[in-house]
């Protein structure tokens, strides 16, 4: 793949880093005075999860989940495997989970359901990116960075086979190059 493959800047680092903190401000107000445990999504999240924390005032602990319906493919599967389970005591705890985007929401559905099963205090999403055109689920996020068209989102954390996580902006690919399933 080359740089012709990418389509235009969605999002900039800047506009991205700004949507943090409006967001952080909003998360720190809601969970006014309580703890929250923030859980990124692996690995798509990271850079979106780390903007986002340096904005929440609150006292949070941290953690990861890895969870996905794709496979190796672009489509989803529809079938949801687990493979990084959460290391903290969920039980009547605030959680937050933080997602780089919601496609089908398959995943996102089922890890809400997984991890409900724990009887926290509540569980909440916060997404960079929103594709509803694509839901398959019903399903909504509490906290939302950007809505996106349906196109195939690469960087800032998203990629197309472990390739485009380290761009400093959000683009997409251009559909003449994504393989279809």
């Amino acid at each position: 793949m080359t740089e012709e493959t990418i389509g235009k800047i969605l999002y900039t680092e800047d506009e991205i880093r700004a949507r943090a903190a409006e967001l952080g401000k909003q998360i720190t107000q809601d969970y006014k005075g309580e703890e929250l445990i923030i859980l990124g999504t692996l690995k798509g999240a990271v850079m979106w999860m780390c903007d986002l924390i340096k904005n929440i005032n609150l006292d949070t602990k941290i953690d990861f989940i890895s969870a996905s319906s794709y496979g190796s493919g672009t489509t989803s599967t529809g079938i949801v495997k687990v493979s990084k389970d959460v290391d903290f005591d969920l039980y009547k705890k605030n959680v937050l989970i933080v997602e780089d985007i919601i496609d089908t929401g398959f995943t996102l559905n089922y890890l809400k359901k997984y991890l409900q099963d724990r009887r926290p205090k509540s569980v909440k999403i916060c997404t960079m990116l929103d594709k509803p055109s694509r839901r398959r689920v019903d399903l909504t996020a509490e906290y939302i960075g950007f809505v996106v068209d349906d196109l195939f989102i690469i960087g800032y954390g998203l990629d197309f086979d472990q390739k485009y996580r380290n761009l400093p902006y959000i683009s997409y690919l251009e559909p003449s190059v994504v393989p279809e399933e």
